[in-house]
């Protein structure tokens, strides 16, 4: 079950727990490790959601999984979550503190689809493209590969969307032969 304004505030008091420690960056650096947890492995993510388990298990389980590999404060904070009867939202929380991270430091995510891999002096290109024109100084650029899109590219980025794709203009033709406009102007 979703639940974002809950994970939402436990990223916020993450957040403002890691700045009074001066520790911001690493427990965003944390995060990252764990959202590259949650996508691999969905074992993981239902483990963690799965009332059958019990926290003893899963703190010793998410402990084996990160252990050495996130600082002191997230290895609590982990804990916390799984006393607190919390871990099945840790993707959404995980989620949530990048995004507010993200908000604070002012870097805006950038998401690029496009049929076939890009090279990465095209993936430099863009990102200057991107930067120059919508005015964003920082951002951060993934690259999603959807062969359905035929070619061209879909770029997203704050709410706004600026599809060029060949399969968008198909569709677009697909919608005017099915309203037969042109049949009309034939009577």
């Amino acid at each position: 079950m979703l639940q974002p304004r809950l994970a939402g505030r436990y990223a916020k008091s993450l957040i403002d727990l890691a700045t009074e420690q001066n520790s911001l960056d690493k427990v965003y650096e944390d995060m990252l490790y764990l959202q590259s947890v949650c996508k691999q492995s969905r074992d993981f993510v239902t483990l963690m959601r799965s009332p059958v388990i019990v926290a003893d298990k899963k703190n010793a389980i998410l402990a084996a999984i990160t252990s050495g590999r996130i600082s002191a404060l997230t290895a609590a904070f982990n804990k916390l979550l799984v006393q607190k009867g919390r871990e099945s939202i840790l993707p959404e929380i995980v989620s949530a503190y990048i995004d507010q991270y993200n908000s604070i430091r002012g870097i805006h995510k950038v998401t690029l689809t496009t049929a076939q891999p890009i090279s990465d002096t095209l993936r430099t290109a863009i990102e200057q493209k991107v930067k120059t024109d919508a005015a964003l100084p920082k951002i951060e650029l993934e690259t999603v590969v959807k062969e359905a899109l035929i070619g061209g590219f879909v770029l997203e980025f704050d709410n706004k969307l600026v599809d060029a794709s060949i399969l968008r203009d198909l569709k677009d033709i697909q919608k005017q032969f099915r309203s037969n406009v042109y049949i009309r102007n034939i009577r």
